[in-house]
């Protein structure tokens, strides 16, 4: 599972400032399609030290997914959106169509591919 944790961690690094993606983005960029959860999984597992904008990563209705085993960081993550601009609705909403990253596919293929290089890999994972 590290190897494709890896490919979501390129695929979140590469998230500018001020911009997210959903879980079902990161995983079609990452090659894992379908399968949402992985992500929520991969940036569960993120530390500080980790140096990836985990908080930048929602789900498809333009929310922060709450959950009691996040301890806290429902929170956090929307605090750390909002440091960067980004404005949340009454209801907890940010507006997808406003903050959605569109991937520079360049960026993104050069990163993934630095990756799997680095783990000896040919494609992506299925």
């Amino acid at each position: 599972m590290a190897n494709t944790y890896d490919l979501i961690y390129a695929v979140v690094r590469q998230i500018p400032v001020g911009q997210v993606a959903t879980y079902g983005q990161v995983a079609e960029l990452a090659g894992l399609i379908g399968k949402p959860r992985v992500v929520g999984y991969a940036l569960y597992r993120v530390t500080e030290a980790d140096e990836i904008p985990w908080h930048r990563v929602i789900n498809a209705k333009g929310e922060v997914s709450r959950s009691p085993h996040r301890n806290g960081t429902d929170y956090l993550q929307q605090s750390l959106l909002e440091d960067e601009g980004i404005e949340f609705d009454a209801a907890g909403k940010l507006d997808l169509q406003r903050y959605r990253w569109i991937a520079d596919t360049a960026a993104l293929e050069t990163a993934i591919a630095r990756i799997q290089q680095s783990l000896g890999m040919a494609s992506h994972p299925d």
